[in-house]
């Protein structure tokens, strides 16, 4: 009796964990940014490449971002997940079965393209040399937007033979785009060469500011620049922090004859902290929630809950999402039913 109760028991608990599998609704068929990895600029220039695609060749491809696939009660690899929600909102055409979906989950650092099943496994190979080649390595920078536009430009090339604004374009005309990019992208190799050597003169000037002497204001004798392990001594709490987190680096001069102090500030060119509204310290970072989703009908709300790391404070802050634009977008507000048999690739980074 004991054993068949343990048994009832472990099918009650399980499944309700089955059941709580879930998928995301979609918004529109292009873009459903839920991870907001795009701004409204980026989210409209690849709708108006994917609506294109759509009526000059039928092909549905969507793209769609998440923060987790725990989100929706999902735990394993993409693959299984990508498949279902594809068949779930049924992406492509439903005799062709021609439909592709980008997927990215931000968080699991995990990627999918994921193809419809008339593609066969024609399509595996060329999609994970698009992931490896030209998104992931965008994303290993944090630059989601770039991977994700230049990778929709590829893959629609790939589907089609075409670059956006490219259908039925004469041959001598792709061969001119492809010259500009071709120029373009030596741009920014030079630029990626050039930039280096237009910091040092900065960076030189900079070390010059920081290192020549400082002169004592009191007594004219010549101070001396204390080292990291002595001049937190001299800094206040909060000027330790800042340090710690490298938003701001201090300099502490001392007058060995007086013992006259002068401290200096240096702000990290870079830095994901701002100023805290109580302390003043460089030491407050945000952490952004999505609660409601903008659409082509409404704005969208964002949580921005922010946490001083010196006094530890805490406020939270409220954006407002703009409407989507509805420039560029389909008639059509639903996909065509079309399903996937689990072609495509992954990637992660």
């Amino acid at each position: 009796m004991s054993r068949v109760l343990a048994t009832l028991l472990a099918l009650f608990l399980f499944v309700p964990a089955t059941q709580a599998q879930t998928y995301p609704d979609y918004s529109e068929i292009y873009v459903n940014d839920f991870a907001d990895l795009l701004t409204n600029e980026q989210e409209s220039s690849i709708r108006a490449d994917l609506n294109e695609l759509r009526t000059e060749t039928g092909i549905e491809f969507t793209v769609v971002t998440i923060e987790t696939m725990g989100d929706y009660g999902y735990s394993g690899a993409i693959e299984p997940f990508a498949t279902g929600l594809f068949n779930h909102w049924g992406v492509g055409d439903a005799d062709r079965n021609d439909g592709v979906m980008m997927l990215i989950s931000r968080y699991d650092r995990e990627m999918r393209i994921e193809v419809g099943s008339g593609y066969g496994s024609a399509k595996d190979a060329p999609v994970k040399e698009i992931i490896d080649n030209v998104i992931i390595p965008d994303f290993r920078q944090d630059d989601y937007a770039r991977g994700i536009a230049a990778g929709v430009e590829v893959v629609i090339y790939d589907l089609t033979g075409s670059r956006p604004g490219e259908y039925g374009a004469p041959f001598y005309v792709k061969a001119w785009n492809a010259l500009i990019r071709l120029i373009s992208g030596l741009g920014e190799w030079i630029y990626a060469i050039a930039a280096p050597l237009l910091v040092l003169p900065v960076r030189a000037y900079r070390r010059w500011k920081r290192n020549h002497p400082r002169i004592c204001p009191n007594d004219g004798q010549k101070m001396s620049r204390l080292d990291e392990g002595w001049d937190d001594d001299h800094l206040k709490e909060g000027q330790i922090t800042e340090e710690h987190l490298k938003s701001v680096d201090y300099d502490v001069w001392l007058c060995p004859q007086c013992d006259h102090v002068t401290i200096e500030a240096y702000r990290a060119w870079f830095s994901q902290y701002g100023a805290f509204r109580s302390c003043k310290f460089r030491t407050l970072e945000g952490e952004t929630t999505t609660v409601d989703p903008a659409t082509t009908k409404s704005t969208g709300k964002q949580r921005i809950d922010y946490q001083c790391h010196h006094c530890h404070d805490t406020y939270t802050g409220w954006r407002t999402i703009p409407k989507k634009s509805e420039s560029g977008s389909s008639s059509s507000s639903s996909f065509g039913g079309g399903s996937s048999s689990g072609g495509g690739a992954s990637g992660s980074w």
